[in-house]
């Protein structure tokens, strides 16, 4: 079984959003929610950049400052060191707020104990997807963590579901993924032969009915 991490096991959305809400006050900024949608679509188009291969992982971190102080009114940093000390001041921020989901290990023990392997695939780096399935308590539950650093390929390429069954020893046409991304965890997941299922917490849908809906495809 693949799970995939950011809003699936681990809460970003909420880890971010709380993360902001206290780091936006050091700024010298006052925090609203329009400015938070903002800080979210900011932060899409630049990590989009990385996975297509346009930026560093660091150059997304700076990209997103670049494109996000002139909306509050800050000056532009002349230097990347200048960029990466502000953005170090969010990083704390936000590990401080990291959080996995209330059903999250819930889920992972019942795959565990139905003996199945359980892998997750993330588009994300390989030193930060770690630390977060350690900090939240999960990686002791997970077999393999496959990220697109890691994998040379990013979802949606076939590539990154394939080999990510490679590693766990198992079949895509034998394996479940579960995610909260329709395109990247599902219609990617199945193009690639695996079972997928759609992690939509919006329409009340959780990890543990997911996980009661797998039966011997969850493998």
């Amino acid at each position: 079984m693949i799970f995939d991490l950011d809003d699936t096991l681990f809460d970003h959305t909420t880890s971010a959003s709380n993360a902001i809400r206290t780091w936006f006050p050091t700024l010298g900024v006052t925090f609203t929610d329009n400015l938070l949608t903002k800080w979210f679509e900011i932060e899409r188009v630049n990590f989009d950049s990385w996975l297509a291969g346009r930026l560093t992982h660091q150059g997304q971190r700076r990209g997103r400052l670049v494109d996000f102080l002139p909306v509050i009114g800050q000056p532009v940093p002349a230097t990347d060191a200048e960029l990466d000390e502000i953005f170090a001041g969010y990083l704390d921020h936000y590990r401080q707020n990291w959080a996995a989901f209330d059903d999250a290990r819930p889920a992972l023990e019942v795959a565990r104990s139905n003996g199945w392997r359980i892998g997750v695939l993330t588009n994300g780096s390989t030193l930060q997807q770690h630390a977060k399935l350690t900090a939240i308590g999960l990686a002791e539950l997970v077999d393999i963590v496959s990220t697109s650093e890691s994998l040379g390929f990013s979802k949606p390429a076939p590539e990154a579901y394939h080999l990510t069954c490679e590693a766990l020893g198992v079949e895509p046409a034998d394996t479940m993924m579960i995610g909260d991304n329709l395109e990247l965890d599902v219609l990617a997941a199945r193009r690639a032969g695996l079972t997928a299922h759609h992690l939509d917490r919006s329409a009340g849908i959780t990890l543990a009915l997911l996980i009661r809906r797998t039966g011997s495809a969850g493998r």
